[in-house]
Formats: C-alpha cells, sequence, structure tokens
C-alpha cells in the first residue's frame, strides 16, 4: 500500500503562483522585445513568458539537467525584467468587480490543486519524465528505457525547469488555471468561465492535456476577435502541438486562416517552423522519430526503439481504442462494421462519450454549413483531420477531449455573458469540488469511470497541507552493463531513484529478447540504446522476472 504525505503547507501553492506569475510577464517582456506583442495585457506577456522560457528550457536540456542552476538564474531574470520594466503597475487596471470574480476563480483552482493526484499518468509518466530533466536533461534514447519517457512533452519540460523551488510540489497547473482566469477576465470573454470548474480535474496534476485545451480557446478566441499577429500565433500553435501531437488541429487551423484569408507572407511562419524543428529533434534525440510514438521518418538513429517493442505498443493502442474489453487477436477480425459498432457500444461510459464525439462532429459541420463563413468552415475542416487520423490511429476518448471544449465555445461564446458565465462557473465549480471532496459519488454513479476510483477525497489536513504520495520501495539489479531499480510491489516508479524501469516495460523488454544498454557504461547521460540479449543477459533477465513475480506473491 502506498503511504501518505503532506510535506508543503497549501498556501505554498498561492505563494509559487505570486511568485512565478512575474517571473513568466519578465520572460514575455523578453519576449515581446524580440518578437512583438501576442497581445495585450497581463495574460499576453505571461502567455509569450511561458512561449520563450519553454522554448530556451528545451534548447539547454539537450545539454544540462533542469535543475536549480537553470531555474535561479531563469527566475531572477524573468524578476529583473519585471520590475525594471514596472510590470506590476498592469495589475492595476482591474475593477473591484474583477478582482472579486479573479479571487473566487483562484481560491477554487488552489483549493482543487490541494486534493491527491489521481490520474495515473501522473504516476507512470508525468513524474519519472520531470524526475529524468531535472537529474538528467534530454536523455538520447531514453524511450529504451521506457517507451513513454521518448515523449518528453515541452509542458513537462517547462514544468521540471519550475520544480527545484519555485513549485516542487508540482501544481504548475493550477497556476494555469489562474492564468486562464486572468485572460478571461481581461479580454471580456466570459464564456472561458464556464470552462475552469471542468478543467479543474486537471489541477493536480502537470497534466499536457489542461494547456492544450486552455491554450487552443485562446488561440481560438484571438483569431474570433480579429488578431492578426500571424507570426506570433502561428509559433503559439505549433508549441500546442509540441506540448501534445494530437493537437495537430490548431497549428492547420491557424495556417490555414492566417494564408486564405488574411494572406500572410512566408516569413511569417519561419519562427512555427523553427518551433517545430526543435520538437522534431527533441523527438529523434529521445525516441528515434520525429514525433512520438509514430514509426515513420526514420532517419537511421541507432538508439531508435526496437521493432517488437514498438508493434506492442501499437497493439496496446489499438486495444485501449476498445478500452481493453477485446484482445488484440479479436479486433484483428473484426469486419468495417464490427470496428465501428463494437466502438460504439463499450461497456459503460466510453461507448457514451464516443457516440458524443460523432454527434458532435455532425452537429458542428452541420453548423458550418449553414453558417457559411470561412473561419468556422476552416476550423470544421481542421478538427475533421484530426477527428479521422485519431480514429485511425487510436481512438480513445482523452484524444478528442480538447474537440468537446472547441465546439462549445464556438456554438455558445456569443451567449454566455458576465452573468450567465459567473452562474455557471459557480454552479459547475461546486459540482467538481464535490465531486473531488466525495469521490464515491461518482463512484457508484459511474462505476465505468475508472479513474473516479483513483480518488480519495477530501482531508482536512488538505486545508493546509497539498496532498501528495510517497513510495519509496524498490529493488536494484543489473543487466549487462545497465543497472537500474524496479519499484518494489508497485506498477509505477514515480519516486523510485533513477535509472528506473516499470515491471511492465521490463517484461516486454525480456519478451522481445532485448534489452536497453548504456551507449557508455560510466556515464548514463551519453543515453541508452537497445540490444538483443546474449544467453547470459536472458538468464540475468529472467531472474529479475522472476523475482518480481515471487514478490507480487
Amino acid at each position: 500500500m502506498l503511504t501518505f504525505k503532506q510535506s508543503f503547507f497549501m498556501v505554498l501553492i498561492l505563494f509559487s503562483s505570486i511568485f512565478i506569475i512575474p517571473v513568466l510577464m519578465g520572460w514575455g517582456k523578453i519576449m515581446e522585445n524580440i518578437w512583438g506583442i501576442l497581445f495585450q495585457g497581463i495574460s499576453g506577456k505571461i502567455l509569450s513568458g511561458i512561449l520563450g522560457i519553454s522554448l530556451i528550457w528545451t534548447i539547454l536540456s539537450f545539454f544540462t539537467p533542469l535543475n536549480i542552476k537553470v531555474e535561479a538564474p531563469s527566475v531572477l531574470l524573468g524578476l529583473f525584467f519585471f520590475f525594471k520594466n514596472k510590470l506590476y503597475q498592469e495589475f492595476h487596471h482591474f475593477s473591484k468587480k474583477d478582482c472579486l470574480v479573479l479571487s473566487v476563480s483562484s481560491v477554487t483552482a488552489i483549493f482543487a490543486g490541494s486534493f491527491y493526484p489521481y490520474i495515473l499518468d501522473h504516476f507512470g509518466y508525468y513524474v519519472p519524465t520531470l524526475k529524468w530533466l531535472t537529474e538528467y536533461g534530454l536523455i538520447k534514447g531514453i524511450s529504451n528505457v521506457d517507451l513513454t519517457l521518448g515523449q518528453m512533452s515541452v509542458w513537462h519540460i517547462f514544468q521540471a525547469g519550475f520544480s527545484n523551488f519555485s513549485d516542487p510540489f508540482l501544481r504548475i497547473n493550477t497556476l494555469l488555471l489562474i492564468i486562464y482566469s486572468i485572460y478571461s477576465i481581461e479580454r471580456k470573454n466570459w464564456v472561458h468561465l464556464c470552462f475552469l470548474p471542468i478543467l479543474l480535474l486537471f489541477s493536480q496534476s502537470p497534466s499536457p492535456d489542461l494547456p492544450v485545451i486552455i491554450f487552443s480557446l485562446i488561440i481560438l478566441n484571438e483569431i474570433t476577435a480579429g488578431n492578426k499577429n500571424t507570426t506570433l500565433l502561428f509559433a503559439f500553435s505549433v508549441f500546442v502541438f509540441t506540448i501534445k501531437p494530437t493537437m495537430l488541429w490548431l497549428p492547420v487551423f491557424v495556417f490555414l486562416n492566417f494564408v486564405l484569408i488574411c494572406k500572410s507572407t512566408f516569413k511569417q511562419f519561419l519562427f512555427g517552423g523553427s518551433i517545430l524543428f526543435l520538437f522534431f529533434i527533441k523527438n529523434i534525440w529521445t525516441f528515434g522519430y520525429p514525433v512520438f510514438p509514430i514509426a515513420t521518418g526514420d532517419v537511421g538513429v541507432p538508439w531508435k526503439p526496437d521493432p517488437e517493442i514498438l508493434k506492442i505498443s501499437s497493439q496496446f493502442a489499438i486495444m485501449k481504442t476498445y478500452d481493453m474489453q477485446y484482445t488484440f487477436e479479436e479486433i484483428q477480425k473484426f469486419s468495417t462494421v464490427d470496428y465501428i459498432r463494437n466502438w460504439f457500444s463499450l461497456d459503460g461510459i466510453k461507448s457514451k462519450i464516443n457516440i458524443l464525439f460523432v454527434l458532435s462532429l455532425v452537429i458542428f459541420s452541420v453548423f458550418a454549413w449553414i453558417k457559411k463563413r470561412k473561419l468556422i468552415t476552416l476550423l470544421c475542416i481542421s478538427l475533421l483531420i484530426k477527428s479521422i487520423l485519431v480514429l485511425a490511429f487510436s481512438a480513445q476518448y482523452r484524444f478528442f477531449t480538447d474537440v468537446f471544449f472547441v465546439i462549445f465555445f464556438v456554438l455558445f461564446y456569443e451567449y454566455f455573458d458576465r452573468k450567465k458565465s459567473i452562474i455557471t462557473f459557480s454552479a459547475l465549480s461546486l459540482l467538481c469540488i464535490s465531486i473531488l471532496s466525495f469521490p464515491e459519488l461518482i463512484q457508484r454513479s459511474i462505476p465505468s469511470f475508472r479513474v473516479g476510483s483513483f480518488m480519495t477525497g477530501f482531508e482536512k489536513e488538505q486545508i493546509y497541507k497539498p496532498a501528495t504520495y510517497e513510495y519509496q520501495q524498490f529493488d536494484t539489479y543489473k543487466v549487462g552493463n545497465f543497472k537500474f531499480n524496479v519499484s518494489h510491489h508497485y506498477p509505477y516508479s514515480f519516486d523510485t531513484p533513477l535509472p528506473a524501469i516499470t515491471p511492465a516495460y521490463l517484461s516486454d523488454d525480456v519478451k522481445a529478447g532485448i534489452f536497453p544498454q548504456l551507449l557508455d557504461k560510466k556515464d548514463i547521460k551519453k543515453g541508452f540504446i537497445s540490444k538483443k540479449m546474449t544467453s547470459a543477459e536472458k538468464e540475468e533477465a529472467q531472474k529479475v522476472i522472476n523475482n518480481i513475480k515471487n514478490t507480487d506473491k
């Protein structure tokens, strides 16, 4: 069983936000001096700062870990420009009513962020990624240790850079919700407040799903409002794509809008193109191919994952499409009709989400056809392109969640004024906080919603301490030249000392007859490569597997 540790005062989440926001505004001012203004206001500077510091840290992470030696000077530089340019004066522009709305939304976000993390990727993907980034930086061929580590999302690079002392409890998403509130109030586009309560469910973990939803809605709002800053809007849309490639629709939409409607020139897309190039280089460095987890665009690097591991991953993605309710062999026997019918008739809530997704696309397509506005038509085409690719690759609902937000925004952004949005925000916030505080409500009403079963509910200690987990039980093994740690009787390695391998991925390696090895046995920073095991290494690996199985018993 996991032991609980609540080691940081909840009030530090507030202090962390107060501390990091000026840093990001300072970096935003630096970006504005170089590339111009994304859009006016506090939130415009913050978003420019996020873009600038994320790109710089991505480049630095090739050469150095994102530890305190990187964070400290970055923070000091941001604060220097914040005070030098007297950016604090911009907060005086808020009215008393605006300050009240911002205070309520911020306190709500901070309270939601104080709950225990419950998204499984927090333990199996987010935290291990952050540990590698802060201790080693971007490691060549890290996907050979654990395929999921090959993603190394730019959002996790951003979080890692602030995780040493600015945000050691990994609540950067809580901060982003506060920033989103600032944007909604500044732009007087109140419909965004309606989204905030639902997004509270992402505030406990550094999930990349939250920033891509928020950033895409902001960019969509800016384009709808007539912002014609081609260079920065396209660059930021590509930045969103680098956080989560399933957001392909956003740069496609922005590109089509500026080419077909605004008649932008080629050089205005160069900044965004350079971000895309950096993204490809990062993925080739960590994964071996330009876009994770697709094994296309082979440039012949020797540290790319073994084909058998990629095959296993692909099969798993297909099974996840059907919520693991069918084996891969059963899915292979599906006819075209079976593929569609079984996806719509899965047991539990997943089938309802799938039906709603397709229905939403149909409604939006009809809406676009009726309106006959170029902007809406281009958005519809972009969403359909993304949806077709997702359906073809792995039609999991978490890959198309953003589509619901976008469609709702376009259909209702003119309907929700300040009063309606605040009422909706209040009601939905109460509902979402109730779900987090009393998860048995959702566990009883929607038992098939598995994520709900990992919610632990409200504990009075979290009023002054944000909730965190601690496990720190592991065993150490060695196969070939690679000495590694495996979590003891637990499937994830969120706080296992590095280098660490999850039991499931270890088992896949052994089945494939390969194992990760150090390119330089004296230096982990030189990276990893997959090698076929010798007979002696197979014996070593099998002993590890047997020991893990015996421990589990």
